[in-house]
């Protein structure tokens, strides 16, 4: 990974060592390593928020390590299914048309599944290519295969943003 991406694991070390600083200064009463400290804490909690950030149009993400990803079908599907599924439900109510009303429940419901199943399988695919590009590029590293190198880096910051793209949604709507 270059010095110049956001890394969620480099922003844990960088706080750990900030928080050892930032103690070691208070307990000597070295004030200039304790604010050091303090500032390498905060680079490092900005770091953490940038390797989670992600922008998102339609069904494609992008993050700002570069990587790109597009939703599992289902996701846009299921979002679409429960769009309509609230509108039948709504008009339904307005109309006093308790079939429609019912149809949009069910359908609302049915996308909220698929949604979260796609979300699932984006969030595990996500995962599971962002280890194996660690662990490829580890090896290309190793074996001095720079091209692969950078493609394994590649297949890494594509997965991430797919993972970090189903974790936005999630929390989403588990905030909502």
């Amino acid at each position: 990974m270059s010095d110049n991406q956001s890394s969620s694991l480099k922003s844990y070390v960088d706080s750990a060592t900030a928080t050892m600083q930032s103690t070691l200064g208070s307990l000597t009463g070295n004030f200039d390593d304790q604010a050091k400290g303090d500032a390498t804490k905060d680079k490092a909690a900005a770091e953490k928020d940038a390797s989670h950030t992600i922008g998102k149009i339609g069904p494609y993400a992008v993050s700002s390590s570069g990587g790109i990803s597009s939703d599992d079908p289902r996701r846009t599907q299921g979002s679409y299914d429960q769009t309509m599924g609230s509108a039948k439900e709504a008009i339904g109510g307005l109309l006093g048309a308790e079939g429609m009303k019912k149809e949009g429940q069910q359908q609302n419901a049915q996308g909220k599944g698929m949604e979260a199943e796609g979300q699932l399988s984006d969030y595990g695919h996500g995962l599971k290519d962002r280890v194996g590009g660690t662990v490829g590029g580890i090896a290309a590293g190793i074996t001095g295969d720079r091209e692969k190198q950078q493609e394994q880096q590649l297949k890494h910051d594509d997965a991430k943003t797919k993972q970090r793209s189903a974790e936005q949604d999630i929390q989403k709507q588990a905030d909502a």
